[in-house]
């Protein structure tokens, strides 16, 4: 379907102002939400020693991975509360508790004793908060992903998936790389594994105090007011003497024969797209230090480069999808990943100076990221706006909670370092192999978001 077509179907009007705040806030929120999760990866190492020692430092790495999959395993629970929250009373209220969650249990990581203090209990402290965290995490993509979509312009749809989805984890890799590099000046060598880790989690107050101030004069997108405005009528009607409406829930609707498959299937694209997502951006920051042994310095502003290159990318190959078709752009996206993604692994130990590490590194970074830019929109389009929360969160928290899995997997098949180049090569190919079948299973979405809504079976 044509950008015109799209255009054509019916949409509430909408101040401009409000649409961009819903975008600004969507993308923020991601952001300040994976800002978060990225502390505890470019402290990986340190905190593999101080609460997971071993013998083995891949084992001691694995563990730090298994802690931030664990963070993942949760976000699907995360999506089930606040997105029947965000279907049934909006999406604003979800998007404030769930921001604001994450900053306040990030930062809590920053008190956590360590295993030389109290033991046993240290890693079980931590584990315990992760668990907390990851549920907060979860609403936080319930409501994120919906509202900046919901709101903007049907041909400005693509570049705003591309935007929040990708765009939102390059902003945060971002600003955690930033965060990196000064406390790394504040804490050097030994004093940052005394105080340096602590006071990158710390920072996590920091976002929730901007999210509680960015998001509490945010408005709720159309399309949700549009369909508040029509159960309000159904109830009125009701009122009036008209048959009652049996209405489910936004979760049992999700798990009905009507969207079950929807539900199962998007799961392809999901989960190839968060497992290439975290086995590059998620794992660069270890593979800098311990295969290419970058100083701190170099590594943050290798990542800081990345990041850039991740927004870039994200909004290029979501606003493509507008043009040649969701499935189309999944499609050639995901040939090119399975080509070019583990030969960027396999030539990255080779490159003979910081610049060419650097290269192969963006490139990977951008790769990575482009090839899920386009699915919150498409996921969006998959549901109708009574369960787009809820249809949205889950598909997205569930496939990116088993990519979360895979830089645990990489750590624990690799014996050492040296086998980590080649591990990941075996692992991004594989899991394109996947997301190439989900981009051939799929329907076309392109231009469905106010269709969805009209179907709404509730």
């Amino acid at each position: 379907m044509s950008v015109a077509a799209q255009n054509g179907a019916a949409a509430p009007a909408v101040d401009q102002r409000q649409v961009m705040g819903a975008v600004v806030a969507s993308c923020l929120g991601w952001a300040l939400d994976l800002f978060d999760l990225f502390v505890l990866l470019y402290v990986a190492p340190v905190v593999g020693r101080l609460f997971f020692p071993s013998e083995h430092a891949m084992l001691s790495l694995a563990a730090v991975y298994a802690s931030f999959a664990v963070t993942l395993l949760m976000r699907p629970l995360g999506s089930a509360l606040f997105g029947s929250y965000a279907d049934r009373r909006g999406r604003k209220g979800a998007m404030i508790v769930a921001v604001v969650g994450v900053g306040l249990s990030t930062a809590a990581f920053g008190l956590l004793p360590t295993v030389a203090q109290v033991g046993l209990l240290a890693p079980i402290l931590f584990l315990l908060l992760r668990l907390i965290q990851g549920v907060f995490v979860g609403g936080v993509v319930a409501s994120t992903h919906t509202i900046g979509t919901e709101s903007v312009a049907p041909k400005y749809r693509g570049a705003v998936s591309g935007l929040i989805g990708g765009g939102g984890a390059g902003l945060g890799a971002l600003l955690a790389s930033v965060t990196f590099l000064a406390m790394s000046a504040f804490f050097p060598g030994d004093a940052f594994d005394v105080w340096g880790w602590r006071c990158m989690f710390f920072t996590g107050i920091i976002s929730s105090v901007l999210g509680l101030f960015v998001f509490n004069s945010l408005e709720e997108s159309p399309l949700w007011k549009k369909l508040a405005a029509e159960k309000a009528a159904k109830a009125a009607a009701q009122l009036k003497g008209a048959p009652v409406e049996v209405v489910r829930s936004p979760l049992k609707t999700l798990f009905s024969r009507d969207y079950r498959k929807i539900l199962f299937v998007n799961l392809l694209l999901t989960i190839g797209g968060g497992s290439g997502y975290y086995l590059t951006s998620g794992y660069l920051p270890t593979f800098l230090k311990v295969v290419s042994h970058a100083p701190n310095g170099a590594a943050a502003a290798i990542l800081m480069i990345c990041s850039i290159a991740v927004v870039i990318a994200s909004i290029a190959a979501g606003h493509l999808s507008t043009f040649i078709g969701r499935k189309g752009a999944f499609v050639w996206i995901g040939l090119i990943r399975l080509l070019a993604l583990p030969a960027l692994f396999l030539l990255l130990p080779t490159a003979d100076s910081i610049m060419m590490v650097g290269v192969y590194a963006v490139l990977l970074s951008a790769l990575g990221s482009a090839g899920y830019a386009p699915i919150l929109i498409f996921l969006n389009e998959r549901f109708p706006t009574s369960i787009r929360a809820t249809g949205t969160g889950l598909s997205w928290n569930i496939g990116f909670a088993i990519g979360g899995m895979m830089p645990t997997a990489v750590s624990l098949v690799a014996k050492d370092a040296s086998q980590l180049p080649m591990t990941l090569a075996i692992f991004i190919g594989a899991i394109s192999v996947i997301f190439l079948v989900g981009a051939f299973v799929v329907p076309e979405t392109l231009g469905k978001l106010e269709s969805g809504s009209a179907r709404n079976p509730s």
